[in-house]
């Protein structure tokens, strides 16, 4: 009977790409691999199976240029894969290897393939259960057993991993290849870079000898183990496991630090180990992931930066036709100008405007027009303006005066000490704290969010006003998360006090980046004074998506919609929690409406909820920011599925173990929830 070794390789690896090529001792891995392979006394051919992807050209050639056969299938329906390759050269027994594993041993796979003969076997491995080092994988088995698993198995899962169906308990005869000991804790595979570092470091200590056996390895891990300590963390066949988000948020770690650019994004905010962290595509309330799986978004919708849903139809033709006109020039975009006068037009008290890009860059706009009007350096703030330097100042000299607006623990690292008592953190609705600031300091910036979560009390809004006027403090509103939610421009016109400056941003764009700060011809003037200029600030996009988006929020009257849809939200919650009498409280304007479970376990419970509800096709927290494609009937749909979640917190809550309940860790916690 012929045996074939497929060895199935591809360039576009998630945690790890182009790893196969990589160089070890000068030579490519995938060269290391097939030279050891070829050593084996029961293979008759070895084929590398990769895919049709153009990425995998380079590794083509490399095979081809050292003499074996190379066929290439589906990218991601391996097991198709495998069986036209075996089918092509005539396989009747087939031997299945990875291209990860540089140290796959030939006297182990012979001995799996005498095994295999002289048995009654359609499959065979020695890691189904594991004794032998992760990177020693071997699995035998003829070609008609993997011509029926390719027939009868429709799973995704058995497709891309290929043998999972060939061990279906009763469906084929199987066996297994033991060691005498069980090593399956070693770690000698290649799936991360701290995996081709162990590697490598074994093939320099033999070099120039590339055929060692595992033996061999095996003493060298037990004499010096400083070698291969670099991937002690990682868990075997951990990639089986892991969805395509999840292997690419463990690669973006490894060069991006935190993993992305914005915290609120990180996958440990939701789920540690299981969040799908990337997107493919996004449409209406819905979200699909790398793996292609359907999400329906009852989570944060992009931060909060699309009103209107994902892909905005109108929006986004708005776009195109920027794009195929031209984004950028030497010449200024007349859209800007549209956009001042639009949004002056929506605050009559305004009657100039800036622009910029993101949240942070409007704050720190404000902030250094507002210093330049005033002529005064400190600043009184009250709520989370964004990630610059002269807001975390407040947290110079080891004081966390920020802890109850942001995060606690917040080091101010890089932030100059020059800055220290410039900024002076107040609370919400607490005036007096307020006025005796602005005694005791030489204020001349007061700059709060209107509402984050609770109504102004007492006339607070009024008071605060009052103050800077007479005081001659230039008032600025943050507007960035509030703006566009319960009215058609500022929160600050539901409460009829106008700031001096107020910035827009996250809604305005309906997804594309676009932030204003506007305000009073008087204060904004000053802006000529110093010294405020982006090259990205003048694209054509952003104040284009801007007009598009307030044109079809004054259409939709997308503010009242959905406001309606966060009370909806809020009540049937709270209806929930009173049929399993849970205690929870509730916080955020309502269209950006949270609740936290009022219970030392709380943190569990949100973990508890966001696992329970993604294996239910929701990404779901414990606050949802409506859009309007937030309808009645995916509203219904989201509440069915989360009647069962406050069921088992309910049992928690009477005694059950909430840890046994959790797949992995404990989501981190996030930014403040004011009071």
């Amino acid at each position: 009977m012929k045996v074939v070794a497929v060895v199935q390789a591809r360039m576009g690896s998630m945690r790890l790409p182009d790893k196969v090529l990589k160089t070890i001792c000068g030579r490519p891995m995938i060269e290391l691999l097939l030279a050891r392979l070829s050593l084996s006394r029961e293979i008759d051919q070895i084929v590398v199976a990769t895919s049709v992807d153009p990425r995998n050209m380079s590794l083509v050639k490399c095979v081809v240029q050292l003499g074996y056969a190379c066929e290439q299938g589906s990218e991601d329906d391996v097991l198709e894969r495998y069986l036209q390759a075996s089918k092509k050269h005539g396989a009747e027994i087939v031997v299945r290897v990875t291209g990860d594993c540089p140290l796959i041993d030939t006297g182990l796979v012979d001995q799996a393939i005498r095994k295999f003969k002289d048995g009654d076997f359609d499959y065979l491995s020695n890691s189904y259960p594991p004794t032998y080092p992760d990177g020693l994988d071997v699995e035998v088995f003829t070609f008609a057993a993997l011509q029926r698993a390719s027939k009868e198995t429709t799973k995704p899962f058995d497709r891309e991993h290929v043998t999972p169906y060939l061990r279906t308990p009763g469906v084929f005869k199987q066996g297994t290849f033991s060691g005498n000991a069980d090593l399956s804790g070693l770690r000698w595979t290649v799936d991360e870079p701290a995996d081709f570092k162990v590697v490598s470091a074994v093939f320099e200590h033999f070099s120039p000898d590339i055929h060692f056996d595992w033996q061999q390895v095996l003493e060298l891990q037990r004499t010096q183990p400083e070698l291969f300590s670099a991937n002690h963390s990682i868990i075997r066949n951990e990639g089986a496991t892991l969805n395509k988000g999840q292997k690419l948020w463990k690669r973006a770690k490894q060069v991006i630090p935190g993993g992305n650019m914005l915290l609120s994004k990180r996958a440990e905010m939701f789920l540690p180990d299981q969040w799908p962290a990337y997107f493919s595509k996004a449409k209406g309330c819905k979200v699909w992931d790398l793996d292609g799986t359907e999400y329906i978004d009852m989570s944060i919708m992009g931060i909060g930066t699309n009103i209107l849903g994902y892909g905005q139809s109108e929006v986004d033709d708005a776009v195109r036709k920027v794009v195929d006109a031209g984004n950028m020039s030497t010449l200024n975009c007349p859209e800007e100008v549209y956009l001042a006068e639009r949004l002056i037009e929506l605050h009559p008290w305004a009657e100039m405007a800036r622009f910029a890009r993101s949240g942070g860059e409007a704050n720190a706009i404000a902030i250094r027009i507002a210093r330049a009007a005033s002529g005064k350096d400190k600043v009184a703030v009250c709520g989370y303006h964004g990630w610059h330097d002269w807001y975390l100042s407040a947290n110079l000299g080891g004081d966390e005066r920020l802890a109850g607006h942001l995060l606690p623990g917040l080091d101010p690292r890089g932030v100059p000490q020059n800055l220290r008592n410039t900024v002076f953190p107040f609370n919400y609705n607490n005036f007096s704290e307020l006025e005796a600031l602005v005694s005791q300091h030489d204020i001349g910036v007061i700059k709060m969010e209107v509402v984050r979560n609770m109504e102004p009390q007492d006339g607070f809004l009024h008071k605060v006003r009052k103050l800077a006027t007479d005081r001659g403090i230039v008032l600025i509103f943050d507007e960035c998360t509030s703006g566009f939610r319960e009215t058609f421009g500022g929160l600050h016109k539901k409460y009829g006090v106008e700031p001096d400056v107020a910035m827009f941003g996250k809604a305005l764009g309906n997804g594309y980046a676009i932030t204003a700060t506007i305000g009073t011809r008087e204060v904004m003037e000053a802006a000529q004074s110093t010294f405020i200029s982006s090259t990205f600030w003048t694209e054509r996009i952003g104040p284009s998506a801007a007009l598009r988006t307030l044109e079809v929020m004054e259409r939709m009257q997308s503010w009242d919609a959905i406001t309606r849809t966060g009370l909806e939200i809020r009540k049937r919650w709270q209806s929930l929690a009173d049929k399993h009498g849970l205690r929870i409280s509730h916080w955020g304007l309502p269209a950006l409406t949270g609740f936290t479970f009022e219970s030392s376990s709380s943190l569990a419970y949100k973990t508890l909820m966001t696992q329970e509800m993604l294996a239910k096709g929701f990404l779901a927290s414990n606050s949802v920011y409506s859009c309007t494609e937030h309808t009645p009937e995916i509203v219904d749909r989201y509440f069915d599925a989360l009647e069962s979640v406050f069921a088992q917190v309910a049992e928690c809550e009477a005694g059950r173990d909430i840890s046994a309940l959790l797949k992995g860790p404990i989501c981190h916690s996030g930014f403040k929830r004011l009071n």
